[in-house]
């Protein structure tokens, strides 16, 4: 009872945090630009990554078992993919824009029109989706013949190949050739973005201008740290000797841990949207006091 409180809790503070976050950027013209709309889309992934994991989470707890159906368990980790994938090239997006917002501020405008911003956003959803569908098909086509116990939070890659009792050769090959397009060329871009970024801020001679460049991305290095820490420690790291207790602790770091960390990462440091929430504040107070003057 007392973990399914805290994750209850927890779940809580996703929605409203990222909630908040989307419906700022939506009305608040102050936040209508680049970083802040990508913001927003990277806010949408963590609620349906959480949503997609977290509710089943509560049944397990409760219950200290859960029973889900093969259609279900493909489908949520379908869903699962998707999401981190599209977290994954999200990341990499914001770590271009920040790029060309320090790199080259005076062709920013020109370079990130919010034609272009929509465009980026498609193509990351799309191409996540996209992509894990045919992991996903794969995983399906296994066959499944000896025990039907997961021994994990939710359908996981590696859960899934120990139980499948089918050559599971070729999509583990699918798996390495996908991870080219959603983690490595991604984490490729955003290691040489922030290269850039780091000698570009270090030719500026005052300090004062070095601290406000470093400033503008420093929210946003520290979630993709986050993410791509918690990722590796999972799915890179030798996995021998480890519990399936220590596994299902690492999986909630990147599933709970950093949906939860990312709203406050960004509106706790960020000057925005602090302002941003205050002028909402006082509209509501200025119109409660109007409507009942």
């Amino acid at each position: 009872m007392l973990l399914s409180c805290l994750f209850l809790v927890t779940y809580c503070l996703i929605l409203c945090g990222n909630l908040l976050i989307i419906t700022l950027v939506s009305t608040s013209r102050n936040l209508h630009t680049p970083m802040y709309f990508f913001i927003s889309q990277l806010s949408i992934s963590d609620i349906l990554l959480t949503t997609n994991i977290v509710p089943f989470l509560f049944q397990i707890l409760l219950t200290n078992e859960g029973t889900i159906t093969f259609i279900g368990c493909i489908t949520q980790f379908y869903f699962f993919c998707g999401s981190e994938a599209a977290e994954c090239l999200l990341l990499t997006v914001m770590s271009y824009d920040r790029y060309v917002a320090i790199c080259n501020p005076l062709h920013y405008t020109a370079i990130m029109t919010g034609r272009h911003c929509v465009i980026m956003s498609i193509f990351c959803w799309i191409s996540a989706f996209s992509l894990n569908l045919i992991e996903s098909i794969s995983a399906a086509k296994l066959i499944f013949c000896n025990s039907n116990i997961i021994d994990h939070l939710f359908c996981d890659l590696v859960p899934l190949l120990e139980l499948a009792c089918s050559d599971t050769f070729i999509i583990e090959l699918e798996i390495y050739l996908l991870s080219i397009p959603t983690l490595i060329i991604p984490s490729t871009i955003i290691i040489m973005s922030y290269t850039y970024i780091v000698l570009t801020v270090l030719r500026i001679p005052s300090s004062t201008g070095r601290q406000k460049a470093f400033s503008t991305c420093s929210s946003h290095l520290t979630v993709v740290s986050i993410f791509y820490w918690t990722m590796l420690s999972v799915y890179v790291v030798p996995i021998k000797g480890r519990t399936a207790t220590t596994s299902k602790i690492l999986s909630l770091l990147y599933t709970v841990f950093t949906p939860f960390a990312n709203p406050f990462l960004y509106s706790l440091r960020n000057k925005d949207i602090k302002k941003a929430i205050q002028e909402t504040i006082y509209k509501r107070v200025i119109w409660k006091n109007i409507h009942n003057c």
